[in-house]
C-alpha cells in the first residue's frame, strides 16, 4: 500500500447525497479476485451520461474528491474503495461516509475525512476561485493557496495507516521480533506436527 502522507492536487466535485456503492462500481464488475482494475468502472452508468461530473476538463486528474453526505452507503462492497483508489482518487471529503466504506477506504490507501457541511462550503467556494486543495495528515490540515485552512479530525489507527502504507500483513510484521520472542518462550498447547 502507497503512503499517504500529502495531497496537492485539484478537486473533483461530486455533490450528491447517498452515493452508494452499487453507483460506486456496479454489481456486474465485482467478478475480479485482484484488487486493481476497476478504475474503468467506476460510476459505470453516470459516466454515461456527457453531463456527469467527472467528466468536467478541470476535474482530470483529481486526486481529491468532494462528495456529499452519506457517501458510499448501501453494500459492504470493498471494490467501491478500490475502484476509487485505482481511478486516481486519494482522498475523498464528504460530511459522512458509511462506516463500512470509511474502513475499507482506510485498508486500500484511500483517505475518507469527514468534515462539517460549513467547511465543505467554505472549502467549495475557495474551489470556485482556484481548483486547488492540499490535504496534509501529518499536520492534520486542509489548505488552498487563497488561504483558508480546515482542521481534519481523523482517529491514530487510520493517519497511521495511512502515512506509513501499512496493510494489515504489513502492521503484523512491524511486531515480528515481538511474535517471535513471544514464541521462542511459549509452549503450544497441541503438537501441530500430530495432526499431519
Amino acid at each position: 500500500m502507497r503512503e499517504l502522507r500529502q495531497v496537492t492536487s485539484n478537486v473533483a466535485l461530486l455533490d450528491r447525497a447517498d452515493v452508494d456503492t452499487d453507483q460506486i462500481i456496479p454489481k456486474q464488475f465485482l467478478k475480479r479476485i485482484e484488487r486493481s482494475g476497476y478504475g474503468e468502472f467506476l460510476f459505470y452508468d453516470w459516466m454515461k451520461d456527457a453531463d456527469f461530473e467527472l467528466h468536467r476538463a478541470e476535474y482530470e486528474g483529481a486526486e481529491i474528491l468532494v462528495a456529499g453526505r452519506n457517501f458510499a452507503c448501501g453494500s459492504s462492497r470493498e471494490h467501491a474503495a478500490w475502484a476509487l483508489e485505482d481511478y486516481g482518487f486519494r482522498v475523498i471529503l464528504a460530511p459522512s461516509f458509511s462506516d463500512i466504506f470509511r474502513s475499507n477506504a482506510v485498508k486500500t490507501g484511500l483517505a475518507p475525512l469527514e468534515l462539517p457541511e460549513a467547511a465543505l462550503d467554505a472549502i467549495k467556494a475557495a474551489l470556485a476561485q482556484r481548483n486547488e486543495l492540499t490535504v496534509d495528515l501529518e499536520t492534520r490540515e486542509i489548505t488552498h493557496p487563497g488561504g483558508l485552512r480546515v482542521p481534519i479530525e481523523l482517529d491514530a489507527y487510520s493517519r497511521e495507516t495511512l502515512i506509513h502504507g501499512l496493510d494489515d500483513v504489513a502492521r503484523t510484521l512491524r511486531r515480528e521480533e515481538r511474535i517471535a520472542a513471544y514464541e521462542a518462550t511459549t509452549s503450544p498447547r497441541v503438537d501441530t506436527r500430530a495432526l499431519a
